[in-house]
């Protein structure tokens, strides 16, 4: 098999499935249109949608993606579709990515606070920008976590070791998925030697 053939069999999944494609089609759209209708992306608040989203990530995984399920039955499907079932098959690709429904309602809150708190649309998009990169970045580090992919980079190895104890261990640990800062933050990492194994990570509550 071709170097470029590997590619697309890791590429194209990828894209298929929840939101990916629509993502990289926004980025694109912010990075490409804002020139064209006058508006000066800004490099520091880029970097801001960015880090703002690495510093939610953990609490969204443990605190709403674990969230107990609630009585109203529509909602408990959407715990399910979101993430519940991921966990009862972590293997399966249409249950790994976030769904648009979840993605779109967030991203367009997303750009009015960024809006009313920055001021102008120009930096609202900037913020938007680098926190769709940021997702994509999630998306693709939970990916890999998943599939029978060697990451290359010793870090990215790491991160996949580190992620798939969380299915395979305890769930109650190691939320990061692209990163450990808010598991060392509120000590919900740690050695796996030290940690009890968990019977319900495929199946939460």
């Amino acid at each position: 098999m071709t170097a470029a053939a590997a590619g697309r069999q890791v590429w194209l999944p990828f894209l298929a499935h929840g939101s990916n494609a629509l993502l990289i089609g926004l980025a694109g759209a912010i990075a490409a249109g804002a020139p064209l209708f006058g508006f000066a992306l800004n490099a520091p608040v880029i970097l801001l949608g960015a880090l703002l989203f690495w510093a939610t990530e953990y609490g969204t995984h443990r605190f709403l993606f674990h969230a107990r399920p609630v009585r109203r039955a529509w909602v408990r499907a959407l715990q399910y579709r979101l993430h519940y079932d991921h966990h009862a098959d972590p293997a399966r690709l249409d249950l790994l990515f976030l769904p648009p429904w979840y993605v779109v309602p967030n991203l367009a809150v997303t750009t009015g606070l960024a809006w009313l708190v920055l001021g102008t649309p120009s930096r609202a998009l900037s913020l938007d920008l680098g926190a769709i990169l940021a997702l994509l970045h999630y998306e693709w580090v939970h990916y890999i976590a998943h599939i029978p992919y060697l990451p290359r980079t010793a870090f990215g190895r790491w991160m996949k070791k580190y992620h798939l104890r969380h299915h395979f261990m305890n769930e109650a640990k190691w939320f990061g998925v692209s990163h450990p800062l808010g598991d060392m933050l509120a000590g919900t990492g740690g050695r796996p030697e030290a940690t009890p194994r968990s019977s319900t990570t495929r199946i939460l509550f």
